[in-house]
């Protein structure tokens, strides 16, 4: 017979010496993140390490010091979002605190697509707690996702579901009439959630919106009206808090009065901003937000969490269940026992196979609380005004668009050139901030003009790192136009 037990044995053969490897590993990554606001903000890979990676797996198995020096490797080569002037997208900065639940989380391995366990109560407990900050019912149900976009299509599949009855989950939707609406900023996810319910991107009206941004009500209605005469079914609205390019808040409070004029589920995008509940900024121009049906956001953007933790809420448990709720023989419920604890997160969501994400959510709020968490969500809104108002102040630069949350869209400018070459000027402007290493802004289109997307959702930000920013503009700006000169 043959024996497998030492070669199928997966635990350390010195835990001793284990010990001491988690602790150089720690040590490692504390050190990067206490260095976090010094060096580049982003730096491009190098060939070197491609070729590590393959060689490693072909290697397998290799010598502890071997994975050890491979891992510490990777350590500069990230995103960047952990740097202060990291403000590209809408990246959240994560917290060294983040390590530490991430370390009993592994020790934990949990599985918490269901079965009675410590994870679903912490799920739990985190739902009730974010049903509380949005004013949601006690009896409202929550999930802890990758990120708005699987909340999205949870939230969309509810609201589908709900207006077909229910019917759709087993006879499916061909031939289905049904279209939703949002704003023309709204993100791409929404229009990808409607893609995988098979409803089609094209059943999703982009309404126009207004000089600020914001979803044009009356564009609304009549997209509804028509919708409506030309014998097709609303069933949802979706709000935007904190839109994709220039974060403004759609007028939330109008938007539920629509969809409660319509008989319309009610859906807030709230990706980023629905986090600012918490701040004194912010949370004004949310009201509203607690008429939703349900909502998606992420922890891990204006909340820090490190990646990756999305939720969505649900105002109405039955329906959220019905959507997804299925219990075949092998999955059971039971009133006592490791398969009780019912019922499960399977039953409000599509997976089964679920990690401990919610741990290190409960973890934060704990460690931190909503009113720090809060102030550092005001501190950004402050910081992008501040970037807003030397903008303004300076010849070489055009604002484009209204700051309303942690977004400023800007351009250098320069006289005599054409909107063409002005868009290419400061698209080579940005690519050469990343290059560098001093800044990583990102880019996008305002009105049809390329701009210069500044976003602080970052605690680590200060007022030196926009200083920082415009002069790197300045410095990179004559290079840039001699560059676009000669293409």
């Amino acid at each position: 017979m043959t024996d497998f037990s030492e070669k199928s044995a997966l635990e350390p053969d010195d835990w001793t010496a284990f010990r001491q490897r988690a602790q150089q590993t720690l040590d490692r990554a504390l050190d990067r993140l206490e260095q976090a606001g010094t060096g580049r903000v982003w730096s491009p890979v190098p060939e070197n390490v491609d070729a590590q990676l393959d060689r490693a797996l072909v290697d397998a198995p290799l010598a502890a010091d071997s994975v050890d020096a491979a891992l510490a490797s990777l350590l500069p080569y990230g995103v960047g979002n952990t740097h202060p002037r990291f403000l590209g997208w809408v990246h959240g900065s994560g917290t060294p605190f983040g390590l530490l639940p991430a370390i009993i989380e592994a020790s934990i391995n949990a599985n918490c697509g269901g079965r009675d366990h410590v994870g679903l109560r912490v799920e739990h407990a985190l739902t009730r707690w974010v049903a509380e900050q949005f004013r949601f019912p006690e009896s409202a149900s929550g999930l802890v996702v990758t990120g708005t976009s699987m909340a999205t299509v949870v939230a969309m599949k509810v609201a589908r579901d709900a207006a077909l009855d229910f019917a759709s989950r087993e006879a499916g939707i061909d031939g289905s009439k049904l279209v939703a609406y949002t704003s023309a900023e709204a993100h791409a996810c929404n229009a990808r959630a409607l893609d995988i319910l098979g409803l089609g991107t094209s059943a999703l009206r982009k309404i126009p919106v207004n000089d600020a941004f914001r979803m044009d009500l009356s564009a609304l209605r009549a997209a509804i009206d028509q919708d409506r005469a030309a014998g097709l079914v609303p069933f949802a609205i979706i709000g935007t808090a904190g839109t994709v390019n220039t974060g403004a808040i759609d007028e939330l409070d109008g938007v539920a009065d629509v969809a409660d004029e319509e008989g319309i589920w009610f859906h807030v995008d709230g990706a980023f901003a629905a986090s600012g509940i918490l701040s004194e900024v912010v949370a004004p121009r949310l009201r509203g937000i607690e008429r939703a049906h349900s909502i998606a956001f992420d922890f891990h953007k204006w909340l820090h969490v490190n990646y990756d933790s999305g939720f969505v809420l649900v105002r109405d448990e039955v329906l959220h269940r019905r959507a997804f709720s299925t219990r075949p023989e092998y999955l059971k419920a039971t009133e006592r026992g490791l398969a009780a604890g019912n019922p499960w997160p399977v039953e409000y969501g599509p997976e089964l196979s679920r990690g401990f994400r919610a741990l290190k959510v409960w973890a934060h709020i704990a460690e931190f609380g909503p009113e720090r968490l809060g102030a550092a969500i005001s501190e950004n809104c402050y910081l992008v005004r501040t970037l807003a108002a030397l903008v303004d102040e300076a010849a070489s630069f055009e604002r484009l668009a209204p700051v309303e949350t942690s977004i400023c869209c800007f351009r250098y400018v320069v006289d005599g050139l054409s909107e063409a070459e002005l868009d290419a000027l400061n698209e080579e402007i940005v690519v050469r901030l990343q290059e560098t290493g001093v800044a990583a802004p990102s880019t996008t289109k305002v009105k049809g003009k390329l701009a210069i997307r500044a976003n602080i959702t970052n605690h680590r930000t200060r007022e030196a790192d926009l200083h920082v920013l415009l002069d790197a503009i300045r410095d990179i700006a004559p290079q840039a136009l001699e560059r676009i000169r000669h293409v």
